[in-house]
């Protein structure tokens, strides 16, 4: 090959390379600009705002990909070729990050469906508190004591997710003994009146109070209102305190549990 065409090849190998730099560089920054907008646009439908950046970064690398496969094709590479070498670069990549790739799944699931968002109240993979965070690997959430809780999604996606504040209202769950020789009547009416004095505890449902089972010594009396779920912790403490003090001033019992023992003299 003499000088000249030397040139020649130089010359067109460096104009591919320049082109290709040029298709990077300019589709580098529509993709940008691009996912931008995109973004912008979700927030405007008042779409949340962890689905938002997800989408935004899926937008974003997708059309990189693109670009990345145009400048190929300026550099004379055929993109088939490429795309074989990336897909077995990609399952060589899913075998070794197989629970990385589980948590990314789970992670897409959860901000897609929604079963919970930031400031829900959840039970889900093991753990209580409430969701400070939804990334795409993990969720972060606070414990009623204050524990900060890094959980895979891998983990909330294949367990039952408990939504506790999902709903405006919940109902509390009493169950009070009273002895077999206090007056049934008398302990319904006193349940009820406790009831009805609390504001926060609402008429609609109604509450119930009702005899759910004659235990072996004890009558067991259900206690079951309604209250707006910001109110649940504390109208549960506040009733079960009220309902011990009221019986004490009432005469009403809580039994312990018995037993009888029966002595028999050998003689």
């Amino acid at each position: 090959m003499d000088w000249y065409n030397l040139q020649l090849l130089v010359f067109d190998y460096g104009i591919n390379i320049l082109s290709a730099l040029f298709v990077f560089i300019i589709g580098k920054w529509l993709a940008r600009k691009i996912a931008k907008g995109f973004a912008l646009l979700l927030e405007k439908q008042k779409v949340e705002i962890t689905l938002v950046k997800f989408l935004k970064n899926i937008a974003y690398y997708t059309l990189l990909v693109a670009v990345l496969l145009t400048a190929a094709g300026q550099l004379g590479i055929s993109t088939t070729s490429f795309l074989t070498i990336v897909g077995a670069a990609s399952l060589a990549i899913g075998l070794a990050l197989k629970d990385s790739l589980n948590n990314f799944a789970s992670g897409v699931m959860l901000i897609l469906f929604r079963p919970f968002k930031v400031g829900d109240v959840i039970i889900a993979g093991g753990a209580t508190g409430k969701v400070q965070e939804i990334t795409i690997f993990h969720t972060i959430m606070n414990t009623g004591d204050n524990q900060r809780k890094v959980i895979p999604n891998g983990a909330i996606g294949n367990s039952t997710i408990t939504n506790i504040n999902a709903n405006p209202t919940r109902r509390i769950d009493l169950v009070i003994g009273i002895g077999y020789d206090d007056d049934i009547k008398k302990a319904k009416e006193t349940l009820l009146a406790l009831v009805k004095a609390d504001c926060r505890i609402l008429t609609d449902p109604a509450p119930t109070i009702a005899v759910s089972n004659l235990g072996d010594s004890s009558v067991d009396l259900v206690v079951r209102p309604w209250v707006n779920t910001a109110d649940y912790w504390n109208v549960t403490f506040d009733l079960t305190e009220q309902i011990k003090l009221t019986f004490d001033e009432q005469a009403i019992s809580f039994p312990y549990p018995q037993q009888d023992v029966h002595l028999y003299n050998n003689d």
